[in-house]
């Protein structure tokens, strides 16, 4: 193109186009430096909603939303770069078991990590409910920690894939976010300026999902593989199941907590862990760090249940700014909710479903989550103990207990949890992993 004019390519893309990837570089570098005005990029978000994107278009637009900042190199690391995304569920606290996990087995983990978004719980918001950890850092101490520790759990920077960010600003406000199209280049750009060798994807599908028919979570899943591999970077996608809660805590602190006694040996939550494993296995697999699926199941299992992960999440915490005893001592770090309420049915059953998505909600409502962009979170409100499917629950056998900062928040949240929860005959559960997609 001689001249890049915007209005051009909204218009080839509005009328059933393909758009060349010169034309997406240079709108892309437009939304970066401003030359592309917010109404150019929300007609430009509407053309492609309806009009969609090819393949080779949206492994273009990823590129493009990748290169528009800083793209790390861990080409001199003596072991593998390697992450996971998941879309989100509750009570998905992964990452703080896989992350020093692959790094005990001589992965290294940039991961790169959101916060909550609608129902489900955001990684950073749980680690920021650690004292004085830093969950956004400069490059620079990034680049230092993950090369020292192994691993670092941290938030997207400004210099990484920032075309998406005001790109997304603009989707959430002209309601153009639900579209494959520019879901997937906002996932992987940030994924790919990590400068990662291997990815693995968890695609969450059920009632806690952001996804919940498996039909619409296998379209992201395959997307979201062929534009990776497309973009040069091996990925594979676990479809797992969301339609109970992964692990029986919700809310920041709570998770923590869960997540750091799984890792001490002081809880078991077979879920959480069995969901862990697998990714793990798969992300050593793609780092050629195991021959197969079967070993890396082996030594990730190895690493947690031997105390190296736990070792190393201490070190990436004690490295990012937090307390040198977080693992041995949580409790005393950790904010606790002044009020503590066991929710029980007024008669015994055996639990048949989970309205998961309304359990997320519920911690929302108890200021565990946000409403807006800009709510403070509470860290020390949420849910323990959540029965799952099968479970057998009455009057001294609770669904849950609310752990709340009000009177008035725990009774909003006990009535949330009653409504979730519905006993009967008990439903075959769904696999745990549903669907392997390479």
């Amino acid at each position: 193109m001689s001249q890049f004019l915007p209005q051009e390519t909204i218009r080839r893309k509005r009328d059933g186009a393909s758009i060349e990837q010169s034309e997406i570089s240079a709108f892309v570098r437009g939304i970066s430096d401003g030359s592309v005005t917010e109404g150019q990029i929300a007609a430009f978000a509407m053309a492609i909603y309806f009009r969609k994107f090819g393949l080779d278009e949206r492994i273009a637009m990823t590129l493009a939303m990748r290169d528009s900042g800083t793209v790390l190199d861990w080409s001199a690391l003596p072991g593998p770069a390697l992450d996971k995304h998941s879309t989100g569920g509750i009570g998905d606290t992964v990452s703080l078991l896989l992350a020093p996990a692959v790094a005990a087995c001589g992965g290294y983990v940039p991961m790169i990590s959101g916060r909550g978004l609608g129902h489900t719980g955001g990684t950073l918001d749980k680690l920021d409910a650690i004292p004085g950890y830093r969950s956004t850092p400069q490059l620079d101490e990034i680049r230092r920690v993950v090369r020292s520790v192994g691993c670092a759990i941290i938030g997207q920077t400004d210099d990484l894939a920032p075309a998406d960010r005001r790109l997304y600003a603009i989707r959430d406000v002209t309601a153009t976010v639900e579209t494959l199209d520019l879901i997937t280049p906002s996932i992987l750009s940030k994924k790919l300026a990590a400068g990662l060798t291997g990815l693995v994807l968890d695609v969450k599908v059920g009632s806690g999902a952001f996804l919940p028919s498996l039909d619409a979570a296998r379209e992201l899943a395959e997307s979201l593989v062929a534009v990776a591999r497309g973009a040069g970077l091996p990925t594979v996608a676990l479809i797992t199941d969301m339609d109970a809660p992964l692990a029986s805590v919700a809310g920041n602190a709570l998770e923590t907590r869960l997540a750091i006694d799984v890792l001490a040996g002081r809880a078991a939550e077979p879920r959480l862990v069995d969901v862990t494993v697998e990714l793990g296995a798969e992300m050593l697999v793609l780092g050629e760090l195991a021959p197969d699926v079967a070993t890396g199941r082996e030594r990730i299992a190895a690493a947690l249940v031997g105390g190296r992960a736990a070792e190393t999440f201490q070190q990436m915490v004690s490295a990012l700014g937090g307390p040198d005893d977080l693992v041995e001592h949580p409790g005393k770090h950790l904010a606790h909710a002044p009020i503590v309420r066991p929710v029980s049915p007024t008669a015994s059953g055996t639990v048949a479903r989970v309205d998961t998505r309304s359990l997320g909600l519920a911690v929302i409502g108890l200021g565990g989550g946000r409403r807006r962009p800009d709510d403070v979170i509470d860290p020390a409100v949420g849910l323990t103990h959540l029965a799952g499917p099968g479970d057998e629950v009455g009057p001294d056998c609770p669904l849950a207990v609310v752990h709340a900062r009000t009177e008035a928040g725990a009774d909003a949240a006990t009535a949330a949890v009653l409504a979730a929860y519905h006993l009967g005959d008990t439903q075959r559960p769904h696999p745990l992993i549903v669907e392997r997609i390479s």
